[in-house]
């Protein structure tokens, strides 16, 4: 950082010190919560003045544990906030579990009363939950987005790195919430303080809402072929309403064959069995991650009955969808 930088931002006078509330719950993702902090820490640092300042909260007020196993002190409990706060709610893994009726009434309290909301990693899905992301733009973790599609129809759902929608912020986690942090501060005092918290973070490049939190077809799948491409991105897209491979292959001006060829070169299966693969995997995260029935499960990824389903499931996954649902129930 040059030292005419430093000048510019020590000579910061906010008008006002900006506190965040970190509300915690169980099983919350600690890169998600602790990028989010830093870069405030990082912000005060740069300024050399304090621009923010932060608790911690969660339910019950005593400790509380991320993901990795690493137990919190808490500040306190899930009290009332003082209106110029911002509160940034800490999802992670088992989210439905963790959105207690507590957590939920906290949150409808607090938008009622006009504060901003954030929700980092999965914090979108107590949002969501507690109805004050009806008609707003979001993002979750990508591992949580059919399921939370499915659970809040209402909810303009996006694969945005980050989501800011008037007082409802969300992020999508891992280091999503470092790109929040930076409009943030960006909003509040200006390009430059930013651009110096990024490089004390070494984070090269600054994403915006218009980013997608999934990598690419061709680097996710490591082939560089722009008709096969095409057909996985519909198949992705056309999960409850599987695409013959007769008509996917028209679609991208192919033959049938020319298809099978395709996929056998690049993907060592055929177009029938990567697209099977893709609805089984869309069914496993609604089982685990919702209350829907296996009916309503089998419906929404392409299966005309739940018998033609179970079997499918049984041969790729090993055992029923029953057995999946019971292994991991919902209960919110």
């Amino acid at each position: 950082m040059s030292s005419q930088t430093q000048t510019t931002l020590s000579r910061l006078t906010p008008i006002k010190t900006r506190r965040f509330a970190f509300v915690l719950i169980e099983n919350f993702s600690l890169l998600s919560f602790a990028s989010a902090v830093d870069a405030l820490r990082i912000a005060n640092r740069m300024a050399e003045t304090t621009l923010y300042t932060w608790l911690f909260m969660g339910e019950g007020g005593d400790t509380i544990s991320c993901s990795a196993g690493t137990s919190f002190k808490l500040d306190g409990d899930l009290i009332e906030l003082k209106r110029d706060d911002t509160i940034m709610l800490c999802g992670g893994i088992n989210i439905q579990n963790h959105s207690s009726k507590k957590i939920l009434n906290w949150i409808r309290r607090e938008a009622r009363r006009g504060l901003p909301i954030a929700g980092l990693c999965t914090g979108a899905y107590p949002m969501a939950k507690a109805g004050i992301l009806d008609g707003k733009r979001a993002t979750i973790h990508w591992e949580n987005q059919d399921s939370f599609s499915e659970e809040f129809a209402e909810v303009d759902l996006t694969k945005s790195v980050f989501i800011s929608d008037g007082l409802r912020m969300t992020t999508a986690g891992g280091t999503s919430s470092i790109d929040l942090m930076l409009k943030i501060i960006a909003d509040d005092h200006g390009e430059e303080l930013a651009n110096a918290v990024a490089d004390q973070m070494i984070y090269s490049s600054i994403r915006t809402d218009q980013d997608t939190q999934r990598l690419s077809v061709p680097t996710r799948i490591g082939v560089r072929h722009p008709k096969l491409s095409n057909v996985i991105q519909m198949m992705e897209t056309n999960i409850e309403e599987p695409i013959s491979p007769a008509i996917l292959a028209k679609d991208v001006g192919m033959s049938t064959r020319q298809l099978e060829r395709l996929f056998r070169r690049y993907l060592n299966r055929s177009p029938k069995r990567y697209y099977m693969e893709l609805r089984l995997q869309k069914a496993r995260n609604l089982l685990m991650q919702t209350n829907m029935s296996v009916i309503n499960v089998a419906l929404a990824c392409g299966f005309a009955s739940p018998s033609h389903f179970s079997k499918c499931y049984r041969a790729h996954y090993n055992t029923t969808p029953y057995r999946e649902r019971g292994s991991h129930s919902v209960r919110v």
